[in-house]
This record gives structure tokens, sequence and C-alpha cells, in this order.
């Protein structure tokens, strides 16, 4: 990609995404924000703004599902855990879900992985329409990056949402893309190979693919992946005494560093 010289971006904003012209309008998108997109829900919302794109009322229920499914109010999980501890902290909840927000960019959990997951689907579905195994797939993507996201899961193997993701999804007639059978042929190669079942990012990345997601729109869709468990793990440490989530008192610190110095 090719970028204009910074000095054209001097004392100027250049965007196509949109505009405000006070008092008088807001473009967005290149439509009325106040007229024209009145009447969309904020999923919807969301979404156009992040893909320019407009979606069937089914796919719109299939992507919210995919939000709520794996939206779970369990503060032991690794970002609910630091929205609970800034509830117990009496931090503001902006802070405290902001905090936890961020940690879901990580490397083997949340967002990072299905981004990851719709790449190699959508490599492989490329690779597969030129003839190439999906065995052979599988042990090229195993030899040059070491994993296969979206399959494997860390402390236990079966993944609860996928029966239900899968159904609903085959409800509402998005069951059968290529992208999703591809990424359920695979996980049969993995068994067999590695016994490694997949886990709900395939299924997310595979559904979203046939879609027409990119990589970097899937991406931006998940940022919220798993907001909707948050919230509730704040709140309920927040109306429980201040530091009483998961508290360690001093005497079951094992310390093993220098000794207490001698001032």
């Amino acid at each position: 990609m090719r970028f204009k010289p910074l000095s054209s971006y001097e004392n100027n904003v250049q965007t196509k995404v949109g505009l405000s012209f006070l008092s008088e309008r807001v473009v967005f998108r290149g439509k009325d924000l106040h007229f024209e997109l009145k009447d969309y829900d904020w999923f919807k919302f969301f979404l156009f703004g992040i893909t320019g794109k407009e979606f069937t009322r089914q796919e719109l229920e299939v992507l919210g599902f995919i939000w709520l499914s794996t939206s779970y109010p369990d503060a032991r999980i690794w970002c609910n855990r630091i929205a609970a501890l800034a509830g117990s902290a009496r931090t503001t909840i902006t802070l405290g879900l902001s905090a936890s927000m961020a940690v879901t960019e990580a490397e083997l959990y949340g967002v990072k992985p299905t981004k990851c997951a719709i790449d190699f689907l959508i490599r492989a579905n490329k690779q597969v329409k030129k003839g190439i195994s999906i065995d052979r797939l599988v042990d090229n993507e195993l030899s040059s990056r070491g994993m296969i996201y979206g399959y494997g899961r860390p402390l236990v193997r079966e993944d609860e949402r996928i029966p239900h993701v899968i159904k609903y999804a085959n409800e509402r007639g998005f069951g059968k893309g290529e992208h999703l059978k591809l990424a359920l042929e695979i996980e049969q190669c993995l068994i067999s190979l590695k016994n490694v079942g997949m886990n709900i990012a395939a299924v997310y990345a595979g559904l979203a693919a046939d879609m027409g997601f990119d990589a970097n729109e899937f991406h931006r869709f998940c940022t919220l992946l798993v907001f909707g468990g948050m919230p509730p793990c704040f709140i309920e440490q927040e109306e429980k005494p201040p530091g009483s989530f998961l508290p360690i008192r001093c005497s079951s610190i094992i310390y093993q560093g220098p000794n207490k110095r001698r001032w």
C-alpha cells in the first residue's frame, strides 16, 4: 500500500466515513445519521460502521448470537477477573471494563484467535479450490506456523458453544457454507492426526467468512465478542465489601526473595 506524503494531511482531516456539520447534520458513511439511519438498531449500526455493508435479518441474528454465545458472566475467566477486581477496588465501571476489554486481545483466547482463524480458513479455502488436499494444507500450516487457530482449547477439550452455534446457524440457513464446511473437515483431519478438536473460533470464523467478512473486518466485529459477560462481574463485586474478590492473606504468600534489609 502506498501512502501520500504526510504533508498532504497537514491541517486537514481527509475522511470517507463521515463528518459532523454542527447545528446542521451528521454524515455517517454517506448517510444522514439522524434521518437515513434512525431506524437502525445499535447492532446493525455498529456493523454498518465497521464494514460499510448492509446485513440481512438472518445474518444479524447469527452475528448477534456469536456475541451472546461467548459472553460468560464468570469472574474466574481471565478478562472478567479484571472487571471483578475493578469492581472490588471501587474504580469506575468505564475504567474497569476498558481494562477488561484490553486483555481480550490475547494470544490464546479472545479476539486474536478469531482473526487468525478466519485468515486461515480464507487462505485454506482458496488452496482447496486449487486442488490441494486438506491433509496437505494442514501439514503445511503446522509446519510453517506451529499451530492452527480455531483448533484445540486450554483447560478442557470439548467446547460447549459449538453445537448451540451450529444449530442456531442451521436454523437460519447458514450451516452449509463452504468455509464452515471446510472448518469441520479440517477438524476431522486434526482429530485423526493429533487428537485435537475444534474450538468455537473456527465456527465463528467459518460463519463470518461465508458472510463475506475479511480478516480485518471480523477482527473489528470481535472487539465486543465477550463484553456481555463483563458488566455483571463488575457489578457483583461492587456490591460486596471492597477488596473481597479473591483476597490473599499475607501469611499465605511464600516469599523466596532477598531477606529484609537493615537501614
